[in-house]
């Protein structure tokens, strides 16, 4: 058993052991929130779980995901135009990189960030740290459509980007 199917496996029993029934819409919905790399909204996830479960509500996409939140299992980014994505295919904290023109949001992988999230977690007694920290900026493929000369004050490089984990 690889190590998704475990971890889904692992999640549908805990849901099992809190009283959530298991059905084919929440099945679905779990699925997909623990695999879609775009760090998807609520309701990108909704239109797509419509495709195959046409009678789902919005109010179940929001529920499944508030239980995983709770659980551990998906994070919140917070997007640059006020709406919420969520990160189920690496829920562990972690940086990201906001595109302030088209929304994009793409993984950041620093040691550094790790290192110095660590070191606040030491230091700070009782605080529990969230998802972050958010870096926000102009994405390549933005920068793209920029006059010359605009480019240079924006992310020069996204060589530290997770590849593959781009909201495209």
């Amino acid at each position: 058993m690889d190590t998704q199917t475990s971890r889904l496996e692992g999640i549908l029993q805990r849901l099992r052991a809190r009283g959530f029934r298991i059905t084919p819409q929440r099945l679905a919905i779990v699925r997909l929130a623990l695999a879609d790399a775009r760090h998807p909204s609520v309701e990108e996830l909704y239109e797509s779980i419509r495709r195959d479960f046409p009678t789902t509500s919005l109010a179940t996409v929001y529920k499944t995901l508030t239980l995983l939140r709770e659980m551990g299992e998906v994070n919140v980014v917070d997007g640059c135009q006020g709406v919420a994505h969520y990160d189920g295919l690496d829920p562990s904290p972690h940086a990201h990189l906001i595109c302030l023109r088209c929304g994009r949001i793409a993984d950041l992988a620093l040691p550094a960030l790790d290192n110095l999230r660590q070191t606040v977690a030491q230091g700070i007694a009782g605080w529990k740290l969230s998802q972050g920290p958010n870096f926000y900026g102009i994405c390549p493929r933005c920068r793209g459509q920029e006059p010359a000369g605009e480019a240079k004050d924006h992310l020069a490089d996204d060589s530290s980007v997770t590849r593959g984990r781009a909201n495209e």
